[in-house]
C-alpha cells in the first residue's frame, strides 16, 4: 500500500465519529428540545430526536421571521425618535 493511501486512511479514520460520540451528541440534543427534555432518553430514539430537532429549528426560524416582520411594522408606525431608540437598543 502506498504511503499516500495510508495517510488518507489515517486521516479519514481520525474524522470518523464513534458510536459513543453519537450517543453523547443525541443525548445533548434531547436536553435542548422542550418536547423531549423531560422524557427518559432511553425511550426516545435517535431518529425521533433528529426529527424533533429539525422541527424545532423550523419553528424557531418561523418565530424569527414573525418577530422580524412585527418589528418592521412597529418601526414603520412609530415616530422617528422612537424608531431611533429601538434601533439603538437592537444594535447593543
Amino acid at each position: 500500500m502506498s504511503s499516500r493511501r495510508s495517510r488518507s486512511r489515517q486521516t479519514s479514520s481520525s474524522r470518523n465519529i464513534t458510536d459513543d460520540q453519537i450517543h453523547d451528541l443525541v443525548s445533548k440534543l434531547q436536553q435542548l428540545l422542550p418536547e423531549i427534555r423531560n422524557q427518559s432518553s432511553d425511550k426516545v430514539s435517535a431518529s425521533r430526536t433528529l426529527q424533533e430537532t429539525c422541527n424545532y429549528i423550523r419553528n424557531l426560524h418561523r418565530e424569527v421571521d414573525d418577530l422580524s416582520e412585527r418589528l418592521s411594522e412597529l418601526l414603520a408606525t412609530t415616530d422617528t425618535a422612537q424608531a431611533a431608540i429601538i434601533r439603538n437598543l437592537l444594535m447593543q
